[in-house]
C-alpha cells in the first residue's frame, strides 16, 4: 500500500502526518506500507518513520548519478535521504513532463542500481479506453518501459496499474475492469520472464482508491496493493485503506 503525495505538504506537515499515521498502522501486519512526499519532505518522513514498519520513497528521480542536470534528483542522493522505494513514469510525469517508455527504463535501470525499489507505473488515457486500446496500450508501455530488464532486475520492481482517466477525476475502474488491466500486464509478464515471475510480480492498482472503494478493488486475485494518491494525504483515511 504505496501512498504518493504528488505537490502537497510542508516538512512540518509530514511530521504531523506521521505522528497520527503510525499509531493507526501499528498492527498492520498484512503489507508493505510506503510513503511518497515531494522531494523536500523525505528527510522529515524518514525521520519521522523511523523504528516503524513505513517506508519512505521518492516521487520521480533522474538518470544521472551527478551533472549539470539544474532541478534534477539522482539516485544516490534519493538513497542517501533514507529513501527506498521511488514512483516512476507516473501517469502525469507522461502527461505533463514528456516522460516516455524510454525514460523510464533509464530511470528505473538507475533506481535499481542505487538499491532503490522502484514502482513503475503503466496505464491508458480515456480516448484509448473508449477506442478498446487499453490492451496495446499496455503492452507498448511495458515493451518499451520494462522488458529490456534482465530478469534481475525485473524481480526486483513493482508495477502499478494507473489508468489514467480514473485519476484524480473521481472515475474509478470497477473492480472487474481493473482485474482485467492487471491480468493483461500479467499475462505479459509471463510471456516475457515466464510463470513464476508472473506469480510472484506485484501490481498495484492506482486511480481514485479511497476507504469505500479499496475492499471490492483488493478482493480481486489480480490486484496485489494499491498506489493512493489524494486519499494517502490524511492520516485515517489512508490508514483505512491499508486496513482495508
Amino acid at each position: 500500500m504505496a501512498g504518493n503525495w504528488k505537490m502537497f505538504k510542508t516538512p512540518a506537515q509530514t511530521k504531523d502526518f506521521f505522528a497520527a499515521f503510525l499509531p493507526l498502522v501499528a498492527e498492520s501486519k498484512h503489507c508493505e506500507i510506503a510513503i511518497c512526499p515531494p522531494f523536500v519532505n523525505i528527510a522529515a518522513a524518514v525521520d519521522a518513520a523511523k523504528g516503524s514498519r513505513v517506508g519512505v520513497g521518492a516521487q520521480n528521480l533522474y538518470w544521472k548519478n551527478e551533472g549539470a542536470f539544474t532541478g534534477e534528483i539522482s539516485g544516490p542522493m534519493i538513497k542517501a535521504s533514507g529513501a527506498e522505494w521511488v514512483i516512476i513514469g507516473h501517469s502525469e510525469r507522461r502527461q505533463f513532463f514528456g516522460e516516455t517508455d524510454a525514460t523510464v527504463l533509464e530511470r528505473t535501470k538507475a533506481a535499481l542500481a542505487a538499491g532503490l525499489k522502484p514502482i513503475v507505473c503503466v496505464g491508458e488515457m480515456l480516448a484509448e479506453r473508449e477506442a478498446n486500446q487499453t490492451d496495446a496500450v499496455l503492452t507498448t508501455q511495458f515493451n518499451g518501459g520494462i522488458a529490456a530488464l534482465s530478469p534481475e532486475e525485473f524481480a526486483q520492481i513493482v508495477i502499478a496499474y494507473e489508468p489514467v482517466w480514473a485519476i484524480g477525476t473521481g472515475k474509478v475502474a470497477t473492480p472487474d475492469m481493473a482485474a482485467d488491466a492487471h491480468r493483461t500486464i500479467r499475462g505479459l509478464v509471463n510471456a516475457k520472464y515466464g510463470a513464476d515471475a508472473a506469480s510472484k510480480v506485484r501490481i498495484l492498482y492506482g486511480g481514485s482508491v479511497k476507504p469505500d472503494n479499496v475492499k471490492g478493488l483488493m478482493a480481486q486475485p489480480e490486484i496485489d496493493g494499491a498506489l493512493v494518491g489524494g486519499a494517502s494525504l490524511e492520516a485515517a483515511s489512508f490508514a483505512s485503506i491499508v486496513n482495508f
